[in-house]
């Protein structure tokens, strides 16, 4: 049985990913410093999963922590989920942002180097985008993001590809690294158990839990920001995908990864549905 490491694992995406990990064999191992998700998940995972689950409270900025886990649980992929994400919060303060996304991904990557693990699924953004040209977008289209939170994440992604591509410093051979870079746009919904879903701390930055706080009562009303965009109903248009679809996504580019052992890549994919939804459609 293939032994994953998620970072972030008791987030949002991080929750759903170690189901459907869990559904297709693999045996997840979870760390996460909880600066932006609740412990009860690790609970709400044994329910669903039927079988206990493996949690490291701690950070991946925390090297020799996360080296002593790989090597102790025999870990042969990293999903890579943690790291601050709220696009405003970035443009307020853009230094905590780079400091812990670049930083974690960096210190990630040489716990791994040092351990020994060469498979990593990269949790990027849509957001690396910016504005694009043309609709839709593909993985082809020009990475200009607009926000520091966008910017991070293309760094990160960067960064890996730096790796995938340097040579072994013994043999001078390219290095095994695979990486899947994964952009994804708008994650939405929960698992059909009803145990997990999307439940951020404070105000949620996202469209979705804030109508869904709206329609359980616990806020007043939605507050719509633009009636004049160049769409139907002069609201922002956005592409969003169930997070278990989110989550099958993740899966299958670990299991593509894992079939070319020996081979260095770098996988880069979009994860959406193509189709947009309005502001207003999404309150609808």
């Amino acid at each position: 049985m293939t032994v994953c490491l998620l970072t972030g694992g008791c987030g949002y995406i991080g929750s759903h990913c170690y189901v459907a990990l869990k559904s297709a064999g693999y045996d997840p191992v979870i760390l996460d410093n909880l600066s932006n998700s609740d412990p009860d998940v690790v609970r709400r995972l044994q329910l669903i999963t039927g079988s206990p689950v493996t949690f490291y409270e701690g950070d991946v900025a925390d090297q020799p922590l996360v080296a002593s886990i790989i090597a102790r649980h025999g870990v042969q992929a990293v999903v890579h989920f943690a790291a601050l994400k709220s696009v405003g919060d970035s443009v307020v303060d853009p230094l905590t942002y780079y400091s812990s996304n670049v930083g974690g991904v960096t210190a990630l990557l040489g716990a791994m180097q040092s351990a020994g693990c060469r498979n990593l699924i990269y949790s990027s953004s849509a957001a690396v985008y910016g504005m694009p040209e043309r609709m839709p977008i593909t993985e082809q289209a020009s990475c200009v993001p607009q926000s520091p939170y966008g910017h991070t994440k293309l760094i990160g992604e960067q960064i890996i590809r730096s790796l995938v591509a340097a040579p072994d410093q013994a043999s001078g051979h390219v290095g095994g690294w695979r990486a899947g870079v994964l952009r994804y746009f708008n994650p939405a919904g929960a698992h059909s158990s009803g145990l997990l879903g999307e439940a951020p701390l404070g105000v949620p930055s996202n469209l979705v839990p804030y109508v869904s706080q709206v329609a359980a009562g616990l806020r007043p009303y939605v507050r719509i920001f633009g009636n004049d965009y160049e769409t139907p109903d002069g609201t922002g248009v956005r592409d969003y995908i169930h997070v278990m679809d989110l989550a099958d996504g993740h899966v299958a580019a670990l299991s593509r990864l894992l079939q070319s052992p020996e081979q260095a890549m770098v996988l880069t994919l979009n994860l959406g549905t193509g189709t947009g939804y309005s502001v207003r459609d999404v309150i609808n």
